[in-house]
């Protein structure tokens, strides 16, 4: 479980698993209604260039070292995954406000944070790119 940012607000990615009780044939018999009309509804909502998500783990680190993002903040963050996203990378580390965020542009997820005190001395491997905002 971990959070999603869509339009700079954070939005909690709920776990899936309670879905599995309902019945097959209550699927079955849903989906053949709504189909695609389901998917372009949800496609609409979460428009991959608007949103991302935060890893569990970089939700523990942004409290663990008291980092807080604003909504502002969040949609400064999203605009440098996209730019990014534009430029071919995959793994970026994007520094904001002093902080360094591991990021997933790929995945469109933030895998860890670290704060400015915490980020002298430390070695960033598997990333192809560092985005300063």
């Amino acid at each position: 479980m971990g959070y999603r940012v869509i339009n700079g607000k954070i939005q909690l990615v709920d776990d899936i698993s309670s879905l599995r009780n309902n019945s097959k044939s209550q699927i079955n018999r849903s989906s053949k209604v709504q189909g695609n009309e389901f998917k372009d509804i949800l496609n609409k909502a979460i428009d991959k260039k608007d949103s991302f998500i935060i890893s569990k783990h970089a939700e523990e680190r942004l409290k663990l070292r008291n980092i807080q993002l604003s909504e502002t903040d969040m949609q400064r963050i999203n605009e440098g995954i996209n730019k990014a996203q534009e430029k071919g990378s995959s793994d970026c580390l994007i520094c904001y406000k002093g902080n360094a965020l591991v990021t997933s542009i790929k995945n469109r997820t933030v895998i860890t944070a670290v704060d400015q005190e915490n980020t002298k001395g430390n070695v960033y491997t598997n990333i192809d790119s560092v985005l300063f905002l």
